[in-house]
């Protein structure tokens, strides 16, 4: 082999090794992008439970809860554009059970709209045959997310001295959108909404 090809190897390996070097911070720099938007994602869509007071009322148990939630700019545009969300607050009282699973002994359930009208630039919230305007969305998201004396179980549903299980959750439905947004929306993140909580009443 020529001299010159023998010397000429070291430097054919360092440009490949710094090429190669290259490729690899390029990968690191990408990945760490991706995290970081996938981050400001979830930022974007926490729901914060600052408020969750079980108790006992004559006989019945009583909750009042306060959420906040924070939409994402995706949810934020669909609302502008006129498309109905809808916000459901779920309380299960369970009765645990040593020998079997938690025995369900009560269910409540709240279901908010919530829709803007372009023409009026206005927002409407309605709860079952209930509904008001308001004037903005912030107004709006804080009536759909809270409720005061919700009564989710009922004298006759539990009995005083026993032991029960809260599991309550608030979430953005998507279940109820209309169809197609439902399939474009399935793998998006930025439209996962929920919190939940658990207590034990003694």
């Amino acid at each position: 082999m020529p001299t010159t090809a023998v010397r000429s190897l070291p430097t054919l390996w360092l440009r490949r090794a710094v090429r190669l070097a290259g490729r690899i911070a390029l990968l690191l720099l990408v990945g760490l992008a991706g995290l970081l938007l996938s981050s400001r994602g979830a930022l974007a869509q926490t729901v914060e439970l600052p408020v969750f007071d079980i108790a006992r009322q004559d006989g019945a148990l009583v909750l009042d809860f306060q959420a906040r939630p924070v939409l994402s700019r995706a949810v934020e545009d669909a609302m502008l554009k006129g498309v109905p969300l809808y916000f459901v607050a779920q309380a299960t009282v369970l009765r645990p059970r040593w020998y079997w699973r938690d025995e369900r002994v009560a269910r409540a359930t709240r279901t908010w709209r919530l829709s803007y009208q372009p023409l009026t630039g206005q927002w409407r919230v309605s709860l079952g045959a209930l509904g008001q305007t308001v004037g903005s969305a912030a107004e709006a998201l804080a009536i759909v997310s809270r409720a005061s004396g919700w009564r989710i179980a009922e004298p006759g549903e539990i009995e005083p001295g026993e032991r029960y299980q809260v599991e309550f959750s608030f979430r953005l439905d998507n279940t109820q959108l209309p169809r197609p947004m439902q399939l474009d929306l399935a793998a998006q993140a930025d439209w996962r909404l929920s919190v939940e909580r658990s207590v034990r009443l003694e």
